[in-house]
C-alpha cells in the first residue's frame, strides 16, 4: 500500500471519528444562538469564528459530519442494492427486461443528473429522505448499468455453466458465483459515489431543496457564508467549504486507493 492508500484511509478514519463522537466533543450548542457573539472571527475560544447568529461554526461541522455522512451513505447503499438487483435481472434475463431496463436508464441519463436531482427533491419536499431518495435515484444507472454488463459477460463463463448443471438456481447462480466476481468493481464505483452523493446533499442544501435550517449541514453554512461574503466574514463559508472538499477528495482517493489493491492487474 502506497503513501497516497494509507493517507486517504487515514483522511476517511478521521471523517468516520467524526461522524461517530464529533457531536459528543463539540465545544458548543450548533443550534443555540449567541447574539453577542455575532461574525465573530477565528480566535481561540471560537477557532472557526461564529455566523451571523453568533453559533459557533467549528460545532456546526462536527456536528454536520453526521448528518451529511449518513446522507451519502445511506443514499450509495439504496442505489447499489436497487441498481445491482436490476442490472443484475437484466444481464441474466436479456430479451424485454434488459431493454426495458436500458430504457430506463437511459431517460435518467438523459437529463443532468444534478438539475434530475433538484427536480425530484423539489417534488417529494424539504427534508432528509428527500435527499436520500434523490441522492439515490441519480446515482442508480451507475450500478445497473455495471451489473448488467459483467452479468451479462459471465453468464456464458464455463464456472457459470458448470454450478448451472450442478442444478443451482437462477439466483443461487448470479449471488453465490457471479457476484463475487463483480463485488471488487462495485466496491470501487460506491467509494467513488459516495464524494458524488456528499456533493449532491449539500448542493441541494445550498439552494434550499435539502436539509430545512437551522440543521447543521455543510451546504446550508456554505450558503449561509455566501450571503456574507463581500462583507468581509471569509470564516463563514471558507471552513465549510473546505471540509467539504476534504470529503470529496477523500472518497475519491479512497476509490483509488481500493482499485488498486482490488484489482490483481494493478498490483
Amino acid at each position: 500500500m502506497n503513501f497516497r492508500a494509507i493517507t486517504a484511509f487515514a483522511m476517511l478514519c478521521a471523517f468516520v471519528a467524526a461522524a461517530a463522537i464529533g457531536p459528543e466533543l463539540a465545544p458548543w450548542d450548533p443550534l443555540t444562538p449567541m447574539p453577542t457573539v455575532a461574525l465573530t472571527p477565528p480566535s481561540a475560544t471560537h477557532i472557526f469564528g461564529a455566523d451571523q447568529f453568533g453559533r459557533d461554526i467549528f460545532s456546526r461541522i462536527l456536528v454536520a459530519t453526521r448528518l451529511d455522512l449518513g446522507i451519502a451513505f445511506a443514499a450509495v447503499i439504496l442505489s447499489l442494492a436497487t441498481g445491482t438487483a436490476l442490472g443484475a435481472l437484466a444481464g441474466w434475463a436479456g430479451g424485454w427486461p434488459d431493454r426495458i431496463l436500458g430504457r430506463i436508464i437511459d431517460t435518467i441519463m438523459a437529463f443532468p443528473l444534478f438539475v434530475l436531482a433538484v427536480g425530484i427533491a423539489a417534488g417529494l419536499g424539504n427534508s432528509v429522505s428527500s435527499v436520500v431518495i434523490a441522492t439515490a435515484v441519480v446515482n442508480l444507472p451507475f450500478y445497473a448499468r455495471q451489473t448488467r454488463s459483467d452479468v451479462n459477460r459471465q453468464r456464458g463463463a464455463a464456472y457459470v455453466e458448470a454450478a448451472t448443471l450442478a442444478g443451482f438456481s437462477p439466483l443461487a447462480v448470479i449471488v453465490l458465483h457471479i457476484m463475487p466476481n463483480i463485488i471488487p468493481t462495485l466496491v470501487v464505483q460506491s467509494s467513488l459515489n459516495m464524494g458524488w452523493a456528499i456533493l449532491n446533499a449539500a448542493g441541494l442544501s445550498f439552494i434550499g431543496l435539502g436539509v430545512r435550517p437551522p440543521e447543521a449541514e455543510w451546504g446550508i453554512m456554505v450558503s449561509d457564508g455566501a450571503a456574507n461574503i463581500f462583507s468581509g466574514e471569509w470564516w463563514m463559508f471558507v471552513f465549510p467549504g473546505a471540509v467539504l472538499m476534504l470529503a470529496i477528495l477523500t472518497f475519491s482517493l479512497v476509490g483509488d486507493a481500493l482499485r488498486d489493491i482490488l484489482d490483481p492487474k494493478r498490483r
